[in-house]
């Protein structure tokens, strides 16, 4: 079978310029959206007259029958098939004969193409829709295992104030809700037929653009020809809600690489999720944590280097936007293994609550002594600042925060009273943050409900 564009053309192809101008390399990929975006065409030609039922009926058989050799790894690649497009035309022909050359009537590889990417990108949706879920999961088990575990909370990763495992578990559940969110929002955006553009201009046959959407699954229809073939703007969200979600995973990755740390030590990994020195036998090395950090960086790099692909396309499809496929696919294939590993991950997480009650010292009680003066009338200012000349004078004595009595404090001002001390105790800490989002376990209970109910709803 000749090239489905090679009629104006007497000489052939270099060689070089084949390889380079192929892409079954990689949008081989889309063979099942491929042969169902021509399955729904084929019926809409029958619809118009255009094919004979006789004649749909054996296209969309030959069809079917291609989809199976794909499905068995039976598919054979020819060195002239330059794309998916056109290797399914040329095995359908070789199956059906001259009748499978009516099939591309009224369509254009730019309009084809289009349709076949939105359908696997809505499918890919779903699928990294379902690995969330089962992360955010792992993240509420965890969390409601250990909901009131204190440990300390870090600013500038600086002991600041304590928290709970629980609080801290969710803290990275909700990021991934918003990552869900934006999943939809790409599915949505996605969700666009651009089939009926042809080339740029429309095709010149009265396909009812609106059956055919609703034919493939898709929402709507696009509105404009030119546009509809050279949008890729729900590849460009795809790549950004990509991007932001491996920045998530990074965050949770370097803070669970720091807490498996023997200078922390607050959990210990699994050693299903763990790795060895080839050369210092005691080690243990957080190397899925470090994958799923520096993956981070190659997803990124897929965002920024397509939104530069884009950048300096005048209108309508130009050969540029072959470069869409790979950065989707390789991020789609990074997050389809980086999602299940880190559920499995958290999910075999070992806490160990004595090496964070050793790190629950003093200086992270001191906010409550300012409290403790604004409820006594101070200005919560001058409560910092008196607290701070405390801060002092335990450091200066080698103490802690604790260790001071109430004459101590009273020397520093006589708006600290006897009773000043019971606020300084870790359970006192959690409980008097009791707003939503909070420390207290009140307000934890119900942050974990709404969690739950947040995961099943998304």
């Amino acid at each position: 079978m000749s090239k489905l564009w090679g009629g104006r053309f007497t000489g052939q192809t270099d060689s070089l310029v084949q390889r380079y101008n192929a892409s079954i390399g990689f949008d081989i990929r889309l063979y099942d959206e491929d042969i169902t975006g021509s399955v729904a065409w084929a019926g809409e030609l029958a619809e118009i007259g255009l094919l004979t039922e006789v004649e749909s009926a054996a296209i969309i058989e030959g069809l079917e029958q291609v989809r199976q050799e794909f499905a068995e790894d039976r598919f054979a690649v020819l060195p002239d098939d330059e794309d998916i497009h056109s290797a399914v035309e040329r095995r359908l022909t070789e199956l059906v004969g001259p009748t499978g050359g009516k099939l591309h009537t009224g369509r254009s590889r730019n309009d084809q193409v289009a349709t076949d990417f939105r359908l696997w990108i809505m499918r890919a949706c779903d699928r990294l829709d379902d690995q969330l879920t089962d992360l955010q999961i792992a993240l509420l088990d965890s969390a409601e295992g250990a909901l009131n575990l204190p440990l300390p909370g870090y600013t500038h990763l600086q002991h600041a104030q304590p928290i709970t495992w629980g609080h801290w578990s969710l803290s990275h559940f909700w990021p991934l809700a918003r990552d869900r969110e934006r999943l939809a929002g790409v599915r949505r955006a996605t969700s666009e037929l651009p089939l009926g553009s042809a080339a740029l201009a429309g095709t010149a046959f009265p396909i009812d653009r609106p059956r055919l959407a609703h034919r493939l699954g898709f929402a709507g229809i696009s509105a404009n020809s030119l546009d509809a073939v050279s949008n890729r703007d729900f590849v460009v969200e795809f790549l950004a809600m990509a991007a932001l979600l491996g920045v998530h995973l990074s965050r949770l990755a370097e803070q669970l690489i720091l807490f498996s740390s023997a200078e922390f030590g607050f959990v210990r990994l699994a050693d299903a999720y763990s790795t060895g020195s080839s050369i210092m036998p005691q080690k243990k090395n957080p190397d899925t944590l470090e994958l799923t950090r520096g993956k981070s960086g190659r997803l990124i790099g897929n965002l920024t280097g397509f939104l530069a692909t884009l950048k300096g396309l005048p209108s309508s499809y130009d050969k540029d936007l072959q470069e869409d496929k790979e950065p989707v696919f390789d991020a789609f294939d990074t997050l389809d293994i980086a999602l299940p590993v880190m559920a499995g991950l958290i999910r075999t997480l070992e806490l160990r609550p004595e090496r964070m009650a050793a790190q629950l010292e003093d200086g992270l009680l001191a906010t409550e002594l300012a409290d403790y003066l604004v409820h006594r009338g101070i200005p919560f200012r001058e409560a910092h600042h008196l607290v701070g000349q405390a801060v002092r004078v335990a450091e200066a004595r080698g103490v802690g925060l604790t260790d001071l009595t109430a004459a101590d404090l009273q020397a520093i001002s006589p708006h600290f009273g006897e009773d000043a001390a019971s606020v300084l105790t870790v359970s006192a800490a959690l409980a008097a943050r009791a707003v939503p989002g909070g420390t207290a376990p009140a307000a934890l209970a119900a942050q974990l409900t709404a969690a739950r109910q947040k995961a099943g709803s998304t």
